[in-house]
């Protein structure tokens, strides 16, 4: 549905547990093939469609903001890191290598190789659904396997025109597929394709909630399965940190698509030495971010996903000033419009302490040493990224080393993602890596295979 008017914005063939084994079936058939085939070939099909989703910038661009209510500044920055992705993924297809190791055993000659394992299930979201798409399926692919995307309910036409790139692109049949459903029959849709014995390894971008559903389908199969989750990002601000950046980085981190992003800057903990300036700054950042439908203008910031998500922020907000906290920024909604704020004196009794609230709005609290910051940022069931402003950089990177988290910046912001990085998080974050030598790790099975040269002898 249209985010803004609720009028149909695409309209796609629901799949159901039937579809989803096909599915399985034909990448399965499709898996030697495309297993045996050399790395520069592989290479060659994911530069050819990362040209064919470059050349589609605008057509991803308007179903974006049709389905999610994406501005033009976030749906462009999906088109330029998925384009990424896949070129990334392309300098992979050489990298899949292993390695020769000294045996015990004479004339034993011991060697670990990777291989690619078969069909891999790709899991996206709505939020950022070009990239989280893409990268589902991009490293596997160029690891030899063959693939699925599971499209989002919400932003299905985006993730359709993912599996219409590699067609153009030349990719052979049935080497990349695409599996959309009606919301009702999601859970049944995951679960055949999770217990299909084609399916070797599956990947999973969302919500905590999910991911733990999702985890316990896979552990049950005895799949392995990356997850990258919920987050609850602090962002760190010594007495000695470059304000004016400190702030940029905090708004940039807390409001960028409207705080939808598993990296956004979720508590701001900050010297009480510089509390009050600091807040300045950020009022006034935030004061200007308003929130109004992209396809009217050049606003900031889109609507949240639906009217209840902007209700369920509010909530959140009403929460910590009934219990003391302080609104910065007007924070107002009109059913799924709304602009920027901040809310300082945030304590643990408030929910806006501890619950991701997934809109414009972020928590600020203060701290007075050293321990006292790394207490804070640590006092949460998250863990995907934080970062620290901070002119020290001996403290900084010491500050970085103590935190809870599987990514942090230090004198940047936590809404970081490059293609050829380990990205991921640890805690109610999910685990397993994307991106570059990790992804490969995640997406082959290494072996060990042994050649013996000369007489074995054995015991008995």
């Amino acid at each position: 549905m249209d985010v803004m008017t609720g009028d149909v914005a695409t309209r796609v063939e629901g799949a159901d547990k039937n579809d989803a084994r096909r599915a399985c079936d034909v990448a399965a058939a499709a898996f030697p093939a495309w297993a045996a085939l050399g790395p520069n070939a592989r290479r060659l099909l994911l530069l050819k469609a990362a040209d064919e989703m470059a050349a589609r910038s605008e057509d991803f661009v308007a179903t974006m903001m049709a389905e999610i209510g994406a501005t033009r500044a976030w749906a462009g920055f999906n088109v330029h890191l998925a384009v990424g992705m896949l070129r990334e993924a392309a300098a992979l297809t050489t990298q899949v290598r292993g390695e020769t190791m000294p045996s015990d055993r004479a004339g034993c000659f011991a060697m670990s190789v990777r291989k690619p394992v078969g069909v891999v299930l790709g899991i996206a979201p709505w939020n950022g659904p070009l990239i989280l798409g893409t990268r589902a399926v991009a490293a596997p692919l160029a690891c030899g396997n063959t693939v699925i995307l599971k499209g989002s309910e919400v932003s299905p036409g985006t993730h359709a025109m993912i599996g219409e790139v590699f067609r153009d692109a030349g990719f052979p049949e049935g080497v990349v597929n695409v599996v959309l459903n009606a919301p009702a029959d999601a859970a049944e849709v995951v679960a055949e394709m999770i217990a299909h014995p084609s399916v070797r390894r599956i990947n999973f971008t969302g919500s905590t909630h999910t991911g733990r559903i999702i985890a316990r389908l896979c552990a049950e199969q005895l799949k392995p399965v990356v997850l990258e989750l919920g987050g609850k990002a602090p962002l760190i601000v010594f007495d000695d940190a470059d304000l004016d950046e400190a702030a940029a980085a905090a708004a940039f981190g807390a409001f960028m698509n409207s705080g939808q992003i598993c990296m956004s800057t979720e508590r701001l903990i900050v010297h009480e030495a510089v509390a009050e300036a600091f807040a300045a700054k950020l009022q006034a950042k935030a004061q200007s971010l308003k929130a109004a439908d992209p396809r009217s203008g050049a606003a900031p910031l889109g609507p949240l996903i639906d009217p209840k998500a902007a209700e369920s922020v509010a909530a959140l907000v009403a929460d910590a000033v009934a219990k003391g906290a302080k609104l910065h920024g007007d924070n107002a909604h009109d059913r799924a419009i709304m602009s920027a704020g901040f809310v300082s004196g945030v304590t643990p009794e408030m929910r806006l302490y501890h619950e991701e609230s997934f809109g414009p709005v972020t928590a600020m609290m203060t701290f007075t040493d050293e321990a006292e910051a790394v207490r804070i940022a640590n006092d949460t069931e998250f863990g995907l990224t934080a970062a620290v402003f901070t002119q020290n950089i001996s403290r900084g990177l010491r500050v970085a080393d103590q935190l809870d988290t599987g990514m942090c910046h230090v004198n940047g912001p936590t809404v970081h993602d490059e293609a050829h990085m380990p990205f991921g998080g640890v805690k109610s974050s999910g685990y397993g890596r994307f991106g570059g030598a990790a992804g490969i790790a995640e997406f082959t099975e290494l072996r060990w295979i042994t050649v013996d040269t000369g007489h074995v002898h054995y015991p008995i």
